[in-house]
């Protein structure tokens, strides 16, 4: 049975396509039309079901997880892993992209990162998109106009941008599986949100990338097995067959951001031969991902993340086992984010700014990763001028990288290192202020001349989460191991946690951030998913509710 076979069921009729529960203001008819939201509710029907099952399954893993079971290479797919095969031919829109830009999907930025000099830009619907309807929608326009070239823009004071003539290949990240578009309901059920950024991206702008010989591209987020790449596979061939593109047109690039996604590389590339054309470390992600899957493991505690960096152990091993991995199959190796942004008027912090992306690209590109990503257009010259030193050629799919020898627990090892105040701290602020903006509809915030999305605000919630659970004293006794302390030895327990989120205002500017109106709310939110038993799969699930 093929991957598209597996996942189809018998369509059955709904009294309307899909139940808008967000305003159609103007403009927004354009993309949900009627025959745009039919398409939706075809993808509903067909598709969810197999979405839902693939998200029970993975409640179950981590309650095995959390039981103490470790995660593995899975035995029923050693002949995939030890076999020779590789993915289809990679397009040559997309055979050199040593320097990709990421972002929203506002219309200023579309135009800015298309004319930034990446070899491609990012439009991410997920992790640095807050998911308000208007930014669904505008964001849908947005793009639209982007694919037809004609997307301008205008400021009040009378700057305006359009496009420049040789713009960067434009790729689409839509929502994870596990979020729902709740502004949709089909058949009494809200729509997935990969699924509703999917279908309308492809309905309206799939046959004009195809003409153009510019896609559809796409980078998938949060897979966490080679049975979620398979339902991505079916779906993109059901859209192919259904908008009347040759199949195989549509091609991915698959985010390795959680840890069971690891050990699943060579099946996940397997599930998605006829399209995929690379895997990405997708660093921040991954990090919460070791944290949410050793929630419960007292030995795998990682220290604060400013220690957590790409040349630690575990960290180390999972790029170049990617690296290996990709190229054995004909697939790029895209390294991780360039997070810093450039800081004016503090030439010395600048400078030091520069020199830890320098040296990040520079391990990336000596590595044999394929490319690299930045968050901010003043990263680019820096990141192409290590990248072209390094890799005269368009990739480097010929670097084997045969020395790679990876065991699971090298990929699980938890790195060595403390918790400091300071550390703690930022946790705290990093968080609240993220999500502060987020509830006030900006999913992209520069906090400390950084670059924060969703990612890292989970990094900091998910390690409070952990640190306090295993440290703090429980009911019935004392805690399974030594109680965890910061590096002056005061005690990590939720008496530092209280007296931190209640001090928060000493620590924030009184104006000026974005979201400044809902700090206290994010504050708020943040110690009841801190001290909840149980550690929440994401923020933005819980989140989403309180957002318009």
């Amino acid at each position: 049975m093929s991957a598209a076979a597996e996942y189809l069921v018998p369509e059955h009729p709904g009294p309307e396509p899909v139940r808008l529960f967000g305003p159609v203001q103007r403009g927004f008819e354009s993309i949900l039309s009627a025959d745009a939201l039919a398409f939706l509710a075809e993808l509903h029907r067909h598709f969810d079901a197999g979405r839902l099952d693939l998200l029970a399954a993975r409640r179950v893993r981590q309650a095995r997880f959390d039981a103490g079971e470790l995660p593995d290479f899975l035995p029923e797919t050693r002949a995939i892993r030890e076999s020779d095969w590789q993915v289809a031919e990679i397009p040559a829109a997309l055979r050199d992209r040593r320097v990709e830009i990421t972002g929203p999907v506002d219309r200023k930025m579309i135009i800015n990162a298309l004319n930034s000099g990446a070899n491609v830009f990012m439009a991410d619907f997920e992790d640095s998109t807050a998911p308000t309807w208007n930014n669904l929608i505008e964001g849908q326009i947005n793009l639209r106009d982007a694919v037809a070239g004609t997307i301008e823009f205008r400021t009040p004071d009378g700057r305006e941008y359009r496009l420049n003539p040789d713009p960067a290949v434009l790729m689409l990240r839509p929502r994870g599986w596990h979020l729902p578009e709740k502004h949709a309901l089909v058949d009494g059920e809200a729509m997935s949100g990969a699924l509703f950024d999917f279908g309308l991206y492809i309905f309206h702008n799939g046959k004009t990338l195809h003409s153009r010989e510019r896609g559809p591209y796409l980078y998938l987020p949060k897979l966490q097995s080679h049975r979620e790449a398979a339902l991505w596979d079916a779906v993109i061939e059901f859209a192919e067959r259904r908008i009347e593109l040759p199949i195989g047109t549509i091609k991915v690039t698959v985010l390795i951001e959680t840890l069971p996604a690891t050990f699943e590389m060579h099946e996940i590339l397997h599930a998605l031969h006829r399209r995929c054309v690379g895997l990405n470390c997708g660093r921040w992600d991954y990090i919460f991902s070791y944290i949410k899957t050793f929630r419960r493991h007292r030995d795998r505690v990682l220290p604060e993340r400013g220690q957590v960096g790409m040349t630690v152990p575990f960290l180390k091993n999972y790029s170049e086992l990617l690296i290996q991995t990709c190229h054995r199959r004909g697939a790029f190796a895209m390294g991780g984010m360039a997070a810093q942004i450039p800081i004016s008027g503090d030439t010395q912090a600048n400078d030091a700014a520069l020199a830890r992306v320098r040296a990040d690209k520079l391990r990336e590109a000596v590595a044999g990763h394929d490319g690299t990503w930045v968050a901010h257009p003043g990263l680019i010259p820096v990141a192409r001028e290590i990248f072209d030193a390094q890799m005269p050629e368009p990739n480097q799919l010929g670097v084997a990288r045969a020395d790679v020898h990876v065991t699971r627990d090298a990929l699980i090892a938890a790195p060595a290192g403390t918790i400091t105040r300071a550390g703690f701290l930022n946790n705290i602020d990093v968080c609240v202020r993220y999500l502060a903006a987020w509830l006030d509809g900006l999913g992209c915030v520069p906090i400390h001349h950084l670059m924060e999305d969703a990612a890292t605000a989970e990094i900091s919630r998910a390690q409070l989460w952990q640190w306090l659970h295993h440290s703090d004293l429980p009911a019935g006794g004392a805690p399974a191991g030594p109680r965890l302390a910061l590096d002056d030895g005061t005690p990590i327990d939720f008496a530092l946690f209280d007296r931190a989120i209640l001090r928060i205002g000493e620590r924030l500017p009184d104006h000026g951030l974005p979201g400044q109106s809902r700090v206290i709310q994010a504050a708020r939110m943040l110690a009841e998913f801190t001290h909840a038993p149980e550690l929440a799969d994401f923020l933005t699930l819980p989140a989403y509710a309180r957002l318009a």
